[in-house]
């Protein structure tokens, strides 16, 4: 077996390790254009700092842990996985700005009228992602759908997704942010 393994990687060409060598060079162009990528954070070589300003919610039905998880995610999700320094200042290199639009329980229709076997949760947050050094605003909505079974109340369902709610509106955020989906 070692001498199956030892000729196979004798065997090895270039051309095996080309995908390899095309990314490496790729990443190297990038770095040398003035933008640096970071845990899949795409972020301009100048931008150093970052205000985050606290989550606010407006929605028809508040839910108060709501925003302060999702203050706290989104802070701790971009200092982890950026080099980007927060700060207070408003002259910060990005600034950003939520709030809660939309936190609408609704139930979800059964086949055949019958009664309905989930429940849905839509939550719905403004970002508003000012970038000072472009002087340049950009606006856009993160939504999302959680399901849950029809026989929990809301507050029982709440305590059940809180965490994914608020890891996938933080991350859907941090996306829009930093990788240019």
């Amino acid at each position: 077996m070692k001498e199956h393994c030892t000729e196979k990687l004798k065997n090895t060409t270039l051309k095996n390790k080309l995908p390899l060598l095309s990314i490496l060079l790729l990443t190297t162009l990038l770095q040398s254009c003035g933008v640096y990528s970071f845990k899949d954070a795409l972020i301009p070589s100048d931008v150093k700092t970052i205000k985050i300003g606290f989550i606010d919610n407006r929605a028809r039905y508040v839910n108060p842990q709501l925003a302060p998880l999702l203050t706290d995610k989104i802070l701790q999700k971009i200092i982890s996985q950026t080099k980007l320094t927060r700060t207070n200042s408003d002259d910060a290199h990005y600034q950003i700005f939520a709030t809660i639009t939309n936190y609408d329980p609704s139930q979800t229709v059964g086949v055949s009228g019958q009664a309905a076997a989930s429940n849905r949760l839509t939550v719905t947050v403004h970002v508003v992602l000012k970038k000072t050094l472009e002087n340049k605003e950009l606006e856009f909505d993160v939504s999302r759908n959680f399901d849950f079974s029809a026989n929990l109340t809301l507050n029982q369902a709440e305590s059940q997704l809180m965490d994914e709610i608020v890891r996938s509106i933080t991350d859907d955020i941090f996306n829009q942010i930093f990788s240019n989906w």
